[in-house]
């Protein structure tokens, strides 16, 4: 299979597999708190990784593991409980449309912070992105009255983190393998996703004949494989074969697969969210899309 077919693969993989991980949170969340699913999210990661990956860890130069504690940080730790603690105020197929907002701030962030130029149907494609995310958070609020929009501010955060992420490893880690970035990843972050899952009475507290933390812990398993594990090496390769706007815009197909998911588990959507979630998809599609050329 030649490159380009090769990376429209992975993105359609890996939108199936991201746009269906939002509703694995809100089920893993009815029997787990937010900080557990975090933690548990991220140590089971690390533990898939490590048996396929412990050997490529040898490998990594010691200049290479700052940046990979930074991506490691911001491309996993902080956003696996970000998204945990907003999908306990909002509904999953919210989060997912408010999670396209990473290739607008990976455009943003490589202009501003890795010096990387932006065209001016960029810089309108992020306009238009956060108008409709405006509009989206406004009306959810609206119709969701007992939800909690302010809760927003934790995806909008990961989605900056997961911008600068997709950035460090195009520019700093391109010579580094994909299964070492996830690997090298997972070392960095797994120790502090244990203390912290000490500190939430996980093991005292917690009761396995209770059915919902059963199946809370099957989901956070598949979410856990696939969601992280699994995806976090296509990612990387993905990266590495493309571009940085290109990777993220993963995030452009994601959000159909979890309004999906969110309709068929009884989610409120109005009109106007959907229209807001068009304005933003177009938003990215206007920062994706290349200007003509001149003859």
């Amino acid at each position: 299979m030649n490159s380009i077919k090769l990376k429209w693969l992975y993105l359609f993989v890996l939108s199936i597999i991201w746009g269906s991980s939002f509703i694995l949170i809100k089920k893993a969340l009815l029997g787990i708190t937010p900080y557990q699913l975090g933690a548990l999210r991220t140590i089971i990661t690390g533990l898939f990784l490590f048996a396929i990956g412990f050997k490529t860890i040898k490998t990594i130069k010691k200049p290479d593991w700052k940046w990979l504690v930074i991506s490691g940080i911001l491309g996993s730790f902080i956003p696996s409980f970000f998204f945990a603690i907003a999908e306990t105020e909002i509904d999953s197929a919210v989060v997912s449309i408010l999670n396209s907002l990473v290739p607008l701030n990976t455009i943003l962030l490589g202009f501003a912070v890795f010096k990387i130029a932006s065209t001016k149907r960029q810089i309108l494609g992020i306009i238009v992105g956060f108008i409709g995310t405006t509009i989206l958070i406004l009306k959810g609020a609206h119709l969701n009255p007992d939800q909690n929009y302010l809760y927003a501010i934790f995806v909008i955060l990961s989605t900056l983190m997961y911008a600068a992420n997709v950035n460090i490893i195009k520019k700093y880690l391109q010579h580094v393998k994909p299964l070492t970035i996830a690997t090298g990843n997972f070392v960095a972050i797994v120790i502090p996703a244990f203390i912290i899952l000490l500190f939430t009475d996980f093991f005292s507290a917690v009761t396995f004949e209770n059915p919902e933390f059963k199946m809370a812990m099957i989901y956070v398993v598949i979410l856990s494989f696939f969601g992280t594990a699994m995806a976090k090496i296509l990612f990387n390769k993905l990266v590495h074969m493309s571009t940085p706007v290109f990777a993220s815009s993963v995030t452009f197909v994601m959000p159909i697969v979890a309004l999906m998911w969110g309709f068929l588990d009884g989610e409120a959507f109005s009109l106007l969210q959907g229209i807001a979630s068009i304005i933003i998809l177009l938003g990215v599609y206007l920062s994706h899309k290349k200007p003509p050329k001149h003859s």
